[in-house]
């Protein structure tokens, strides 16, 4: 396969470059930016010397439509412009910005404080949770990847909603990320000074995944409630936990929600549930597309805690990605994927 990369030289793009440098279905990788033009890459990321030397090639659409799919990993409110015309014109396209995942394109200009995407682009989008979607990413066109904290938040919750195990109106969300989630333009809040032996709360009941997970439970649990949603950044790079409470329904046992878990993703790779453990944490799958999910009952309180961590550069963003793209090209699902968590 022949692929592009809008937007290549952001971590995500970054990832992409790496996951598929390895994938053996992939023959070519070009790189595009709308704000790089002609910069060697390999002197930008001296880590791609002799690998990637070529310059970032300006976005235009007629070289675009030759490949077989372009992943775009530029900012939000950039793909809303740039990929609708490739609709149709030949090339799968995932995007891994939020341009594409809400329906509701009041919602999406509220939450992003962006204009939207036209809307027949919007309708035709599918979302991009593989082990939720896989039937409709199979004829997707274009793919709205998932955002981070929601992979995390959904895949944990999912499960339980749909069996109703849990009580949804109680629900609460805590989620903690790592500063390579802030993308890599500087800015205050991701400073070394500010960042460095700081834990920090950030956008209190703004952040712009609540509709997106909220949206999601009404697909695919056919539960809506409003969210309880927190995101707090931690002095790490890499890495999401999202901890997750809510009260179980009447007579359901721990038990109830480990099996609900495994049986829920038997059949699906990169989804791990962790019954016994001293410790768990986002280095058991640093690197790597795994989602791992922890749950435990309290019988003082009859409230369930269930745990998810991710990388969100791999199965946040770019491993998810490559996955679906796995999924549209009828290829095996872990294709290029199957890397051993880097832990330390």
């Amino acid at each position: 396969m022949k692929v592009g990369i809008i937007g290549a030289s952001g971590y995500g793009g970054l990832e992409l470059i790496r996951l598929l440098h390895n994938h053996p279905e992939v023959e070519q990788i070009e790189l595009f930016t709308s704000s790089e033009e002609g910069i060697v890459f390999s002197n930008k990321y001296s880590h791609l010397m002799n690998m990637y030397d070529q310059p970032l090639r300006k976005i235009e659409h007629e070289k675009l439509a030759k490949f077989d799919v372009v992943f775009s990993s530029a900012p939000a409110g950039v793909a809303s412009h740039l990929l609708p015309p490739l609709i149709g014109k030949g090339p799968k396209l995932i995007d891994l910005s939020g341009d594409f995942r809400l329906k509701d394109l009041g919602q999406y200009e509220q939450w992003y404080k962006k204009e939207s995407a036209p809307k027949q682009a919007v309708e035709q989008s599918v979302y991009g949770l593989t082990e939720w979607n896989h039937e409709a990413i199979k004829q997707a066109q274009l793919i709205a990847n998932p955002g981070c904290y929601p992979t995390a938040v959904l895949l944990s919750l999912l499960p339980l909603l749909k069996e109703q195990l849990i009580d949804a109106s109680g629900l609460i969300i805590d989620a903690k990320s790592g500063v390579s989630g802030a993308g890599n333009k500087a800015s205050q809040m991701t400073h070394f000074s500010e960042t460095n032996e700081n834990t920090a709360i950030y956008k209190l009941h703004q952040h712009q995944h609540i509709p997106e997970i909220e949206q999601a439970f009404g697909l695919f649990a056919e539960e809506a409630p409003p969210i309880t949603f927190s995101t707090h950044l931690v002095p790490m790079t890499r890495g999401i936990l999202a901890t997750s409470y809510a009260p179980v329904k009447a007579g359901v046992t721990e038990q109830q929600l480990v099996a609900c878990l495994e049986e829920t993703y038997a059949d699906h790779p990169f989804v791990r549930v962790t019954k016994e453990t001293d410790k768990f944490g986002t280095n058991q799958v640093y690197g790597s597309n795994f989602c791992d999910i922890h749950v435990k009952v309290d019988p003082r309180t009859n409230r369930a805690t269930v745990v998810a961590v991710i990388d969100n550069l791999v199965k946040g963003a770019a491993g998810q990605a490559i996955q679906n793209m796995n999924v549209q090209f009828q290829l095996d699902e872990s294709m290029g994927l199957s890397h051993v968590p880097a832990f330390i």
